[in-house]
């Protein structure tokens, strides 16, 4: 029983980034098009780069925000579109350099781009 509660903590800690300061980032790209060129950042030197995303894929890294700068901001998701057409949107808020949530999950659809943050921090 003690072995099954030790591996249980070691998974959950591995899984959720235990102890580092950022946010894990999953890119759905549910348009019937792939995207390139897509960037997802807190600051200039804080950023993930994804060369392309297939139709129907997605992609899940973590933000590492270790580096961010130390004041308050905002996230930043940008792409191109297959027909050569950049995207730019902002949402949500981080403080004193680092996250208020666990988790972002951005839909890329045909015609816009839902944001969802979640697993507040406090």
């Amino acid at each position: 029983m003690k072995r099954l509660i030790t591996i249980l903590v070691l998974l959950i800690m591995s899984s959720c980034h235990f102890g580092k300061n950022g946010i894990l980032v999953e890119i759905k790209n549910t348009s019937n098009e792939t995207i390139h060129n897509v960037t997802f950042s807190s600051d200039r030197k804080t950023k993930l780069e994804i060369e392309k995303i297939k139709p129907n894929e997605s992609v899940e890294e973590f933000l590492d925000m270790t580096n961010n700068q130390k004041g308050d901001g905002s996230y930043e998701l940008i792409f191109e579109r297959e027909n050569g057409k950049k995207e730019q949107t902002g949402g949500g808020y981080y403080t004193n350099g680092g996250s208020l949530d666990r988790k972002v999950i951005c839909e890329i659809k045909k015609d816009k781009v839902l944001i969802q943050f979640m697993g507040t921090v406090y």
